[in-house]
């Protein structure tokens, strides 16, 4: 039976209404990702004010009853009609998609909110929103809800609950919005203190002396209010992503320059780490993907130091130029960009696409660093980044040949049989990798899977800290190898996300410190050399459960320690508990229904939200500081936890 189609259901989306159908299109998701990007869009219009001068002080307030409020000292949301609306500036920033004062830069020379839909999709997704805005010696408010028309048998997003009105004199100036999230959108309206804390402290990093206060009235009296403020910006964001590394030099570096109305300025420090890291930033906003701007200051930083090798002797005339992964083997660099009209991929701003900026920002870095470089009072770092790319250098053509061992030992023949057990299933899109702790346990898992989809790779000993080990150091571990050759991706420069046999990587371990030390160190390897598939999303943490609870015929598994009580109570009286010490303890029945079984198991998928904090953190647990290790974990590890980790459950 056909069903009639007119257009008559065709469905007209009037106002925010497309924002509460379809939020995702908006701020990507309504997990606790989406809700933080609801804080951050009213953040980054604070940000764009002090960026182009206009503001000095941020204050963001985290409400007990799950509201938020965002404060500056700039121009204050104009308050004047709109000559074409007939509604004041406040409403139409607050009511209108794509609309707002930066699509010109007669307003703001450079702007994070670019698409003129942040304020707007907040008020959308929200239960209420108050505004007020102190211009003119005046305080002005509105107030916005959004609430159920009875007429139209629906709730209507953002709606203006009262005018703007002027409710007093001040001679404050700036904006305020407080907004309520709407629990009927977003699956929990809980701000995360320490996300909150991570993004401010860097925005006050990229945004050099402004200050930035951060008060959360959740917390007790002594420690609601933080404030942050750095007069050395991005030379201070690398010391600190570096407090728990050892500098090969005591300066920052730090090259700034202006070219084609394109702002650009850089800071690096090298460490005796074996790894770049580069956290690039465009408008205040992070670039996760790099672009243009990235690009240019990698070919500008490789061209310039080729030549200054070449021009010091440190190369031949018949010696090959170095690549840039030699040049940039232990960098921590901060690269922030500042661009009239910047071109993203889409509303997340994940890659700067700008063509222009490249050869802008190649040249600016190309003419500073070679004036650095020259500067007989920097000679000794100058000498210090030519060692250790010669040094990196001569690893790389080690790690080649290591690499190439690994291809013939490993074609997986040898090394993998016995070890992993493959899954009969051709799709990547469905098959599993089980990284399982011990051969206990990887028996088991390998009698309780489902053989269709599931793949099990038992790890037989420790692999090693891959933290402070070149490439062809960790090809050298039996492990690594087997891990490699399973998953068919290649590593480092060979690596192709495209050959990636398992979508799903899940490591399985005991919840015991042993466990959370194998974890760390896969997690390691996994961030330090296959970044791609952490960033993809394809890495997961199984969690077992903690104890099982029996009482009759009936049981109940616990997967952690705070669960436990409700579960004891539930059983009443005469039961009897089992605390699994490790998965080796599980019979395959016990492991599949509880720990691999799709309908019922819970992952978490770890993720790279925060590269800068995530970078930081791989330092402290696994690098060679034994004091701040120490500090963390008898902070935070809790290893009988599901939500310890960094990530997203499932």
């Amino acid at each position: 039976m056909t069903e009639s189609y007119s257009a008559s259901d065709l469905q007209v989306l009037e106002g925010l209404d497309a924002v509460r159908m379809r939020p995702g299109m908006y701020i990507g998701t309504t997990s606790s990702r989406g809700l933080h990007h609801l804080l951050w869009e009213i953040v980054d219009n604070a940000i764009d004010e002090a960026a182009n001068g206009y503001a000095s002080l941020i204050g963001v307030t985290l409400h007990k009853d799950g509201g938020a409020t965002v404060e500056d000292d700039g121009r204050g949301i104009p308050v004047d009609p709109h000559p074409k609306l007939g509604i004041s500036g406040v409403e139409v920033v607050f009511t209108q998609l794509h609309a707002g004062g930066k699509f010109s830069s007669k307003n703001y020379a450079y702007s994070g909110g670019l698409h003129g839909v942040g304020a707007s999709v907040v008020n959308a997704l929200s239960k209420r929103l108050v505004v007020e805005v102190y211009s003119r010696f005046s305080c002005y408010r509105q107030e916005y809800a959004s609430v159920y028309d009875e007429k139209q048998k629906k709730i209507v997003s953002g709606r203006p609950m009262t005018p703007l009105e002027r409710v007093g004199g001040t001679r404050k100036k700036g904006s305020k919005v407080t907004f309520w999230p709407d629990e009927r959108v977003f699956e929990d309206i809980a701000f995360n203190h320490e996300i909150v804390e991570r993004r401010l402290r860097e925005l006050a990093y990229l945004n050099k002396g402004v200050r930035i206060v951060l008060t959360d009235e959740r917390l007790e009296a002594g420690a609601r209010q933080q404030e942050f403020r750095f007069e050395g910006g991005i030379k201070d964001y690398v010391r600190y992503l570096n407090e728990e590394k050892s500098a090969l030099h005591d300066e920052v570096i730090y090259l700034e320059g202006q070219k084609d109305e394109i702002r650009f300025a850089c800071a690096f420090q090298l460490t005796d780490s074996y790894n770049e890291y580069i956290f690039s930033y465009v408008n205040s906003i992070p670039t996760g993907e790099g672009g243009s701007h990235e690009t240019g200051f990698k070919a500008a930083y490789t061209k310039t130091l080729n030549e200054y090798a070449r021009k010091v002797g440190a190369l031949k005339e018949k010696d090959q130029n170095l690549i840039g992964e030699d040049f940039r083997e232990g960098m921590t660099a901060v690269i922030t960009c500042f661009v009239k009209n910047p071109q993203f991929e889409g509303q997340t701003k994940g890659r700067l696409g700008n063509s222009e900026v490249r050869p802008a920002v190649e040249g600016l870095v190309s003419e500073q660093l070679s004036l650095y470089l020259e500067d007989l009072s920097h000679g000794e770092t100058a000498q210090t980044l030519l060692q250790k790319a010669l040094s990196a250098a001569s690893a790389r053509q080690a790690a080649r040949k290591a690499k190439d061992m690994a291809r013939q030992k490993n074609s997986l023949g040898a090394p993998l049989v016995g070890k992993l057990a493959a899954c009969a299933g051709k799709n990547p899109d469905e098959n599993e990798l089980l990284i399982v702790e011990g051969d206990s346990a990887g028996g088991s898992a390998k009698q309780g899977r489902d053989r269709r989809f599931q793949a099990i790779l038992p790890l037989r000993g420790k692999p090693l800290n891959a933290e402070k080990k070149r490439l062809d150091q960790v090809l050298l571990n039996e492990e690594f190898r087997t891990i490699i050759t399973a998953l068919g991706t290649g590593i480092g420069e060979d690596f192709r996300l495209d050959a990636l046999r398992y979508h799903k990587i899940i490591l399985l371990a005991d919840a015991d410190q042993d466990g959370a030390h194998i974890r760390a160190i896969l997690l390691t390897f996994f961030y330090r050399y296959m970044k791609e598939l952490v960033a993809a999303g394809h890495v997961y943490i199984g969690t077992p459960p903690l104890y099982l609870v029996k009482k009759g015929n009936g049981e109940e598994y616990v997967y952690d320690d705070r669960a436990l009580p409700a579960a004891l109570k539930r059983a009443g009286k005469n039961y009897t508990i089992q605390r699994y010490k490790g998965l080796g303890e599980m019979n395959p029945e016990q492991l599949w229904e509880t720990t691999m079984n799709p309908a019922r198991r819970t992952l978490v998928q770890v993720t790279l939200d925060d590269a800068a904090q995530a970078e930081r953190m791989v330092s402290v647990l696994m690098g060679d500081k034994v004091d701040p290790r120490k500090e963390y974990i008898s902070q935070y590890a809790n290893f009988n936890r599901r939500d310890d980790f960094e990530g997203r459950v499932m």
